[in-house]
């Protein structure tokens, strides 16, 4: 079992880091991209990498947004549920190739499935929410960020 007190709290403690991620997240939600696919993907890169806070905080946000609980609980088996739409599956499967980097490298044959549902510059941006998650689960993973401590601040003030 993992100690569930802060290491330290990064935000604080080196500020320009935060506020370059911060900048990330100011592009990612002004990019063009589907809400509702930002978080399913923010989602599912935090399932893969076991970031609690990051899990909590992404099912918060999605269900603030009107996602279902369905397609929620089912993200986990997404491959096998029917009620994602085929941009979704590929946002998806993008994913996890490039969460898993290290797996397979993300193979040219995901690449092309991917893009075929993508333009390149929705698929830059999806790249860009990919690549940030992954960062912020470090930072919560890391730094021991305590998971059910976030709050959804209101829409309009992010």
């Amino acid at each position: 079992m993992s100690n569930l007190e802060p290491r330290l709290e990064y935000a604080k403690v080196a500020p320009g880091a935060y506020r370059a991620m911060a900048g990330m997240e100011g592009h990612i939600r002004n990019c063009g991209l589907e809400q509702s696919l930002i978080e399913l993907v923010k989602l599912r890169a935090s399932q893969i990498n076991g970031c609690g806070y990051c899990i909590d905080m992404h099912t918060k946000d999605a269900r603030a947004e009107g996602e279902t609980e369905q397609r929620l609980y089912g993200l986990v088996a997404w491959e096998e549920a029917p009620y994602y739409t085929d941009r979704e599956r590929a946002a998806l499967l993008w994913t996890e190739a490039l969460t898993l980097i290290a797996k397979d490298h993300a193979p040219d044959a995901v690449y092309e499935q991917v893009r075929q549902h993508f333009s390149e510059e929705e698929l830059v941006n999806l790249t860009a929410v990919i690549v940030t998650i992954n960062g912020w689960n470090r930072f919560a993973i890391g730094f021991r960020t305590v998971p059910g401590s976030y709050q959804r601040r209101d829409a309009a003030s992010r």
